[in-house]
């Protein structure tokens, strides 16, 4: 159901008032009833956060809604402290009638939207879904919330997709949409003429896969021409099998999400623009499918880069840092004032941090500053790991003039990370993101599935950036 049938700026008549309860409510008597003690003895309701309690009226209908939450009351980094209630409540419509600081309100209604987000469209039939469930809020949070639960969802959206419907064709066709809805431009280079434009890694990689699936550098712009410059990156690898060195079934069996850097630098793109940031936004896409065939590029190649280093492969499941590697040095030639970059780039990341925590980058300790308070202030999580420079000597290569992995296990996030540094200029800002873009298991307003992580941050942090008067 579209996010804009949940938060309503008219309050209904019948509207059912949420009451924020911290723990130890029972001692509290001048809150409740006798009777509504005892209902909530009975259910067991203590005001811990992320519990819920329905209180019945005469009818035996919900009169009043009572949440627990830290402390006084829920924080503003947290847009999941509505989210159970959300999700547990039946439809109908509510409001809060505990006070709370705006940024406490619109925190919540971010988590009340995506609490009911669904990913159902390939379902014939599916007996979970609910009716709506709408929250009164004001106008500034309904479209301060709308725009970021969308930009979380498109995120979801294009992860979740299967990949028969989402290969480098169907992610172009979403940036066209998401350009046509903003007015934004977009150009695509395709096939071969990637290589004749100089991208010779992004062709590379992709070239192997079927004619409908052919590689191709997806760019939108948007903005005032001399606006600040912000380059957004998303590894676009819509399906990974490894290659020829394949990967084992099992590993293969997520590889939809592998396109998952992409859908978050769309995302973020789409809140950018929903929010009307004045920034020169440039975004780029290479979308490929990393395929088998007599064609594939090999172990052993040594292959040109647009910057002008040559790669020796030493993996060809390695195949997301080769085309942000292109990828990376054209958003350079823009020389923006901020560059960051998403990708579902390595495993070690998440045996270093599990999933719920992004791999972040940067040798820019103001930008890491700046990325650590937005993810404190959003709720949105980032963790820095160290631009080791002495494992720089881990990728040499005999041959070329570096290899695409390095010849032990060590340190994967790392070697990752310093690959991709060698395609950046180094007077640029930039951060990578090294995302899972998945969720294992289901939280209140975070259902299993698709992920989006760090694009709230990202979001606050561009804006602290490119348009504080600081």
């Amino acid at each position: 159901m579209p996010f804009t049938d949940l938060l309503t700026e008219t309050r209904a008549e019948h509207s059912i008032p949420i009451e924020v309860m911290p723990a130890g409510i029972l001692e509290r008597g001048d809150t409740l009833s006798a009777t509504e003690q005892a209902w909530v003895r009975a259910s067991g309701f203590n005001g811990a956060p992320g519990t819920m309690v329905m209180l019945p009226d005469a009818g035996g209908q919900p009169a009043r809604i009572l949440i627990g939450a830290d402390d006084a009351m829920p924080q503003a980094n947290d847009p999941w402290w509505l989210a159970g209630a959300a999700e547990g409540l039946p439809a109908g419509d509510y409001h809060l009638a505990t006070v709370l600081p705006e940024d406490v309100r619109s925190a919540g209604s971010i988590g009340w939207c995506l609490a009911q987000y669904r990913f159902d469209l390939y379902k014939s039939k599916d007996g979970t879904r609910k009716g709506p469930r709408r929250l009164h809020v004001t106008a500034g949070e309904r479209t301060a919330a709308l725009n970021r639960a969308e930009a979380v969802a498109l995120t979801r959206d294009l992860v979740n997709t299967p990949t028969e419907h989402m290969g480098p064709a169907q992610l172009q066709s979403a940036v066209e949409t998401l350009a046509a809805d903003h007015d934004a431009d977009v150009q695509v280079i395709a096939g071969d003429n990637l290589l004749d434009s100089g991208f010779p890694l992004i062709h590379a990689v992709g070239r192997a896969a079927a004619a409908d699936r052919t590689p191709r550098l997806i760019e939108l712009t948007w903005g005032r021409a001399d606006a600040p410059k912000l380059a957004l990156v998303g590894k676009g690898v819509c399906f990974d099998t490894g290659g020829l060195n394949l990967k084992p079934g099992r590993s293969m069996a997520l590889m939809k999400k592998d396109m998952g850097g992409a859908a978050h630098a769309l995302g973020l793109a789409s809140l950018i623009m929903a929010e009307k940031l004045d920034i020169r936004l440039h975004l780029l896409i290479p979308a490929v499918e990393n395929a088998v065939s007599g064609n594939a590029f090999r172990p052993g190649d040594i292959l040109a880069s647009r910057k002008g280093l040559s790669v020796e492969i030493g993996n060809t499941d390695a195949e997301g840092r080769l085309i942000l590697a292109d990828a990376l040095t054209f958003a350079c030639e823009g020389t923006p004032d901020l560059l960051i970059d998403f990708a579902t780039l390595t495993g070690a990341a998440r045996v270093a941090l599990g999933p719920d925590l992004p791999a972040t980058f940067t040798d820019d300790e103001s930008l890491w500053h700046g990325l650590e308070a937005a993810a404190q202030g959003t709720g949105d999580p980032l963790w820095r790991l160290p631009m080791w420079a002495p494992y720089e000597s881990d990728f040499a290569s005999d041959v070329a003039d570096m290899n695409n992995i390095s010849e032990g296990g060590f340190a994967g996030a790392i070697i990752a990370a310093l690959f991709l540094k060698a395609f950046v200029t180094p007077t640029v800002p930039w951060t990578h993101l090294d995302v899972f873009a998945w969720r294992p298991a289901a939280k209140p307003g975070r259902p299993k599935g698709g992920a989006a992580q760090g694009v709230l941050a990202a979001f606050e942090t561009i804006k602290t950036r490119l348009l504080s008067d600081d």
